[in-house]
């Protein structure tokens, strides 16, 4: 992968390679802290990563130790009320519909802090990797503010809703350990080893058949609704994807007992 630049503007660095898209949230000197200039190049990298067919699966993680210390709050406070509102329908709830319903698995590595909005983040992606020091906080209610960029949507579903509520209410750190407990870390790792963990989970997913784990990831967001709806979502699905090549490759190397190669087509 490419090394990281310092730089003075926040901003999201992109790099790729094997498959796999590798964005890095950079404003290390506020813990990756959401400023406006490292959202619009995250929403930029992610749409760009999302309509590459070269592209597997992604990695978000932050620059200087630490994931995102949330929203910029030095920054607060400077717009109504109803231009805060516009701007965060038109910018933050565009990032997390990206990670949410894009078709490419979103990895998320974490160390040090996730906290805020970069709690929001993190639960935001399909699989979370963190480092046995990371800690993950909620404390909206600190600032007095509500929860935003989907947690009490991405939340409740990774750890419960009882759960949840503790950890929106008290607004306390959780360590890492205790995350993974509950569902919202689904892999630990060393300090200093979940972006080496993330990508050998993401060089797995790319060497999978993208149309596969697209539809999959898109049956889980539907999940929720009643299991009729659900069923002929799936046959939808299943159906699409017996008309592919992926799948006419995959069963060929499987018979052949070979090594399958996926075009995602």
């Amino acid at each position: 992968m490419n090394d990281i630049p310092d730089a003075t503007e926040p901003t999201t660095h992109a790099a790729f390679a094997d498959g796999i898209l590798e964005l890095t949230l950079s404003n290390p000197r506020r813990r990756n802290a959401l400023a406006a200039s490292l959202r619009m190049a995250l929403i930029q990298h992610l749409e760009q990563g999302l309509a590459d067919p070269a592209c597997r699966a992604i990695i978000l993680t932050g620059q200087g130790g630490h994931f995102c210390a949330g929203g910029d709050i030095s920054a607060m406070g400077q717009q109504t009320p109803m231009q805060s509102r516009a701007r965060m329908m038109r910018v933050s709830h565009q990032m997390l519909r990206l990670l949410v319903e894009g078709e490419k698995p979103v990895i998320a590595a974490v160390e040090g802090h996730a906290a805020g909005a970069g709690l929001s983040i993190a639960a935001a992606c399909d699989i979370v990797v963190a480092s046995r020091e990371a800690i993950f906080t909620c404390s909206f209610n600190k600032v007095g503010l509500v929860p935003d960029l989907g947690a009490a949507w991405t939340l409740p579903r990774r750890i419960g809703l009882g759960p949840t509520k503790m950890m929106m209410f008290r607004g306390k750190p959780m360590p890492a350990e205790d995350a993974a407990r509950l569902g919202l870390v689904d892999a630990l790792a060393e300090p200093g080893t979940a972006l080496a963990e993330a990508r050998a989970i993401a060089r797995d997913i790319a060497a999978t058949a993208p149309l596969s784990n697209g539809m999959a990831k898109q049956l889980i967001n539907r999940s929720n609704g009643t299991l009729a709806e659900f069923l002929r979502a799936e046959a939808d699905a299943q159906a699409l994807l017996y008309g592919s090549e992926d799948h006419r490759e995959g069963r060929d190397a499987f018979m052949a007992k070979r090594k399958p190669s996926f075009v995602g087509r």
